[in-house]
């Protein structure tokens, strides 16, 4: 699971490396979690774009948005039979920018001790990711987002039992390109990162950092 990650790079690099269109600048975050505004990018018309969306799948054919733990996260393996994503791996794949993403290790809750996880030179990298357009009965509007999953490498191994899929810069095109490449190719892309892609450390959350396991599903942000 990947419940809270970081993202702290400038505008600048983000773009430098996603070659997206728009010139925008964006917060730096340490801390960022489900329910937020995320950034997102995706192809239209074969270019690519920044987005926000909220961090939260919800399947464009759910009526209401009902209280419930939010559908942040889509293991890779079931994407093209589980109802809530089939459609998505399909048409709506989208990358996700991180610096990190942090996990906890222990039994005991409350005593878990968090690992913030990172490339070895704190680099950039991309979160495979689905994205979703939401329209309510009352005409409102919502786009949100899930981090795709697959099975750790040996390292994570050591910590957690998933880790999120990276799509390596080689391969976004090819992800992103949901009008030429179908599902079934586009999901070869969503292996476990090499052994020496990320390295862990134990780490401090600060007091003020979102909770990484949210409760309940809020309304729109």
């Amino acid at each position: 699971m990947c419940g809270l990650y970081s993202f702290r790079k400038s505008a600048e690099e983000t773009r430098s490396l996603l070659q997206y269109l728009e010139e925008l600048e964006f917060p730096s975050r340490a801390y960022v979690a489900p329910q937020s505004p995320i950034a997102i990018v995706r192809q239209e018309n074969n270019e690519r774009h920044f987005a926000l969306v909220r961090w939260g799948f919800i399947p464009s054919w759910v009526k209401e948005i009902k209280p419930g733990k939010p559908l942040i996260n889509a293991r890779s393996e079931t994407l093209l039979e589980k109802p809530s994503f089939r459609n998505a791996i399909r048409r709506r794949r989208c990358l996700i920018p991180a610096d990190g993403y942090y996990e906890w290790l222990g039994d005991v809750p409350g005593k878990k001790i968090p690992y913030f996880i990172h490339r070895p030179d704190h680099g950039l990298f991309a979160f495979a990711g689905l994205w979703e357009h939401w329209l309510g009965a009352d005409g409102s509007e919502l786009e949100t987002a899930a981090i795709i999953t697959t099975e750790p490498n040996a390292v994570i191994a050591q910590i957690y039992t998933r880790m999120p899929a990276v799509i390596q810069p080689e391969n976004y095109a090819q992800w992103l390109d949901v009008t030429n490449v179908a599902a079934e190719e586009a999901v070869q892309f969503l292996k476990p990162a090499p052994d020496d892609y990320f390295v862990f450390e134990p780490t401090v959350i600060a007091r003020n950092a979102p909770p990484p396991r949210p409760k309940a599903q809020l309304s729109l942000f």
